[in-house]
């Protein structure tokens, strides 16, 4: 099927229970099929142009009800082999192998039939906490003056959400982000004003450069060249690797929550805030539908609206990993070759459990913690099959 006369502004939608061809339907554009199971049975989406006059649709319609080209077994075949099984609630899931060690502690809370939103958090503080991790948390590296700075968002069933970006001196900014969506009337608070909320309810100011970030930040500034320019900072793939958590999960009661935190890009512009705590770029959550996050440069992130797009995207019933694909895809259609020198990764769940994920390059992996498995990494598909570096 072409992602691109999905979005072909001739289309419009119909669903019906029968699988079927028209000569009517040859132009301007031809029909596209894709299978959908709902409730037992299987449907077709049939997308038929905005320009079929009202008697050629109920010629069409009529002639739906008396041809049936494909029987039930072959098109159960066809949904099962595309669609992702779901394994059932509790479940969760997260970018990166070091997902696993946060699923693990989500599932925690999950196993325990607590909130999907506590074990987001309790999740994603593990990267947050961990001393080897340079691209989550306190050790992060730090901005090109030497500063780390911390983003992050987290998002619950009922779309509440809460925010802090470019935060200074706190060592877990996804809680901090948790207390702006429970304690105050905003939804993002930056800098010094997110440093100064966040030492008010009580954590603890410290510095946040390690011994090591700063050895790497010293080397980093030997061929630097500082101007505010894009791009200067390093890319994906080199060992500056820019890879921010993103996690997602259902609990018990069938209720979505996600989180998502990062150090952002090694040496970026003092200032520089990415995806990770844009509500509808780095996260998103609609517990009738789904969630997503991304991972990777997140300028082409915001620019696309990327989490809020995947998300709408199986709103119309596109499978979790389908949507990721065309999230991709718009990136690559607006910059086709600054797309083939950059990561940018999507994953995303359906309410129905159904997880799956995309990313512009090879080499991006998830995290898969259920009743059936704890320690499951999965590799993402990609658009390009080299991967960088």
């Amino acid at each position: 099927m072409s992602s691109g006369l999905l979005t072909h502004p001739n289309i419009a939608w119909l669903e019906c229970p029968l699988y079927f061809t028209h000569p009517d339907l040859a132009s301007p554009v031809d029909p596209l099929f894709a299978a959908r199971k709902e409730g037992g049975k299987y449907f077709t989406i049939l997308y038929i142009s905005r320009m079929i006059d009202r008697r050629k649709f109920i010629k069409v319609s009529a002639a739906s009800a008396s041809l049936a080209a494909i029987s039930r077994s072959a098109l159960a075949k066809t949904v099962d082999s595309a669609m992702s099984k779901s394994p059932g609630f509790p479940i969760v899931i997260s970018t990166w192998n070091f997902g696993i060690e946060a699923n693990k502690e989500a599932w925690k809370t999950l196993s325990a039939s607590g909130r999907a939103l506590d074990a987001v958090e309790a999740g994603v503080k593990i990267p947050e906490a961990d001393m080897k991790n340079h691209t989550v948390g306190r050790a992060g590296y730090p901005d090109r003056d030497g500063h780390v700075t911390l983003d992050a968002c987290i998002m619950d069933e009922h779309g509440n959400c809460g925010s802090v970006a470019a935060m200074e001196y706190i060592a877990h900014p996804i809680s901090v982000a948790r207390l702006v969506m429970e304690k105050t009337p905003h939804i993002m608070l930056v800098g010094e004003g997110a440093t100064q909320f966040a030492v008010e309810q009580g954590f603890k100011k410290e510095e946040l450069l390690t011994p090591e970030s700063e050895k790497a930040w010293k080397e980093w500034l030997k061929t630097a060249k500082y101007a505010p320019v894009m791009n200067i900072e390093h890319m994906p793939g080199s060992k500056y690797n820019h890879d921010t958590i993103g996690m997602l999960a259902i609990d018990a009661q069938g209720n979505i929550s996600g989180a998502c935190t990062t150090s952002g890009m090694a040496f970026k512009m003092h200032g520089r805030v990415g995806d990770s705590p844009i509500i509808g770029a780095g996260l998103y959550v609609d517990n009738e539908v789904g969630g997503a996050t991304s991972t990777g440069v997140g300028e082409e992130v915001i620019r696309n609206v990327g989490s809020f797009l995947v998300v709408e995207l199986m709103r119309r019933g596109y499978h979790p990993e389908h949507a990721c694909r065309e999230a991709v895809e718009r990136i690559i259609k607006k910059k086709p070759e600054y797309s083939k020198t950059i990561q940018v990764g999507f994953l995303a769940i359906n309410k129905k459990g159904e997880h799956g994920a995309y990313a512009l390059q090879r080499g991006f992996e998830y995290a898969v913690c259920n009743n059936e498995t704890q320690d499951l990494l999965i590799k993402g598909k990609s658009a390009y099959e080299t991967a960088i570096g």
